[in-house]
């Protein structure tokens, strides 16, 4: 399958790596681009919780880093955990790649806390970490750490889809969907763009696909990379 990928252009490249092993085409497309945000945080924590690889960087300049990276880190999968190790953290644990075992692991661990987690998170999140967490009597909190902005519509995937090129789009928040969706019409392919079918992470990313008129739309069964790769399918020779 002819695949685009809008995430940010670090994250989009890691899934078109997954992508490509599972022999699909992919075009690196990113909508979205990645910049810290400054946040407020008090460094009283029992340990941090990271749900993706770009937060450990985005508090490389920040005042309480050297506190933070001295704590204990659970992170939601491989490649997160990489992310925070090559920040600085050291004592991490790795879930096994989806927010709900990234509960189960901190519910798990978490016996021995002596205070609330730090949840360093970006602007837009498909989940509801912290109440998952609250619903077990797990206190903790979240800074937003940094945050995607609208990248220019790029090119490369203009063309694509002016050419046919593209089977579907991988959508990974609702601001690349919005800027999916507004980038098209401005480069006047709203109709190939809407044409073919969108792989959406959540029904919420999906909401602007449909009231621009998609309905070759498809949903993540969970709101992770791992799920919305399954969703694909096997690959057809």
């Amino acid at each position: 399958m002819r695949l685009a990928v809008t995430r940010p252009q670090a994250d989009s490249e890691r899934t078109a790596a997954a992508l490509r092993a599972r022999g699909h085409d992919v075009l690196v497309a990113p909508l979205m681009q990645v910049e810290p945000v400054a946040a407020e945080i008090r460094s009283s924590w029992a340990a941090v919780i990271i749900t993706s690889a770009n937060a450990p960087g985005a508090i490389a300049a920040h005042p309480e880093r050297e506190a933070l990276i001295k704590l204990p880190v659970f992170a939601v999968g491989r490649r997160s955990a990489d992310a925070a190790r090559a920040a600085g953290f050291a004592d991490v644990t790795s879930a096994g790649g989806d927010l709900r075992d990234l509960v189960r692991l901190i519910a798990e661990r978490h016996a021995d806390a002596t205070g609330p987690l730090l949840y360093l998170a970006g602007e837009d999140r498909a989940a509801d970490l912290i109440g998952e967490l609250t619903a077990r009597g797990i206190a903790a909190e979240m800074r937003i750490v940094y945050r995607a902005v609208a990248a220019p519509f790029p090119p490369a995937l203009i063309a694509a889809l002016k050419a046919g090129e593209i089977d579907a789009v991988l959508h990974f928040s609702r601001r690349s969907a919005d800027n999916y969706i507004g980038g098209a019409g401005q480069a006047g392919i709203a109709q190939q763009a809407l044409a073919v079918r969108h792989f959406c992470l959540s029904a919420q990313i999906a909401e602007p696909l449909s009231g621009a008129g998609a309905s070759r739309i498809a949903i993540a069964a969970r709101p992770d990379e791992a799920a919305l790769i399954e969703l694909l399918g096997p690959v057809r020779a």
